[in-house]
């Protein structure tokens, strides 16, 4: 890609596949993105860039590169796939671009300390943010990865499920277990499960994920 071509790309602002850092402070924090990008649609993430769209570049790309591929490394589990490009703009400055397709072995995670790996965490792209994956959104992530036919019994709690989702547009985990009557566990599995029958579609948020019906 050419400088043309990145101020064209960068002109349409960050969103659910493009994410701009300015440096590589912190690199893994930055590695996040990559994750979510992998574990979502992929992205493209565009290091030496401002959030105001401003193409600054890096002085010392090589430094940058460094320190990213390190981290990519050293906290990303399992490994993802990348190109990294190097685009040459004014000023002797480079910006670093990396692509990262959609993953086939969701979902992946960041390891902040490998001496506890029960404190990994995954993220997932919701607009122009990653934010973590909750229980839920990494089961379904299994489940797509694993491609496995699904099955499941349309009982009492699914008949509520759909009369309240035929009234309201959307639901939570703990709202179905109260409006069932059942353990927040079998709600969550159940919700996983429509997801992945096709039936609901989970909406990852910050705060709390909600489902609605996949005709919504």
């Amino acid at each position: 890609m050419d400088y043309r071509a990145l101020k064209d790309l960068v002109r349409h602002g960050e969103g659910s596949q493009l994410e701009f850092k300015l440096k590589s402070n912190h690199p893994e924090k930055i590695i996040r993105e990559m994750v979510a990008f992998a574990n979502t649609e992929g992205g493209i993430l565009l290091i030496g860039v401002g959030d105001d769209k401003s193409v600054q570049g890096l002085k010392y790309a090589d430094e940058d590169e460094y320190l990213l591929v390190r981290a990519l490394e050293k906290f990303c589990f399992p490994a993802i796939s990348y190109t990294l490009e190097r685009i040459s703009i004014p000023g002797e400055r480079e910006v670093l671009m990396f692509r990262v397709p959609r993953s086939p072995s969701r979902p992946h995670y960041i390891v902040p300390d490998p001496q506890k790996p029960e404190e990994k965490k995954a993220y997932v792209r919701v607009a122009d943010k990653s934010v973590q994956a909750s229980k839920e959104v990494r089961e379904i992530l299994k489940g797509e990865r694993d491609a496995r036919n699904i099955r499941f019994s349309y009982g009492d709690k699914e008949r509520m499920l759909m009369k309240h989702l035929g009234e309201h547009d959307r639901i939570t985990v703990d709202l179905f277990a109260s409006v069932a009557g059942i353990s927040r566990k079998i709600a969550s599995r159940t919700l996983v499960l429509l997801v992945l029958a096709n039936v609901l579609e989970v909406h990852p948020n910050e705060v709390m994920d909600y489902f609605t019906s996949r005709a919504a």
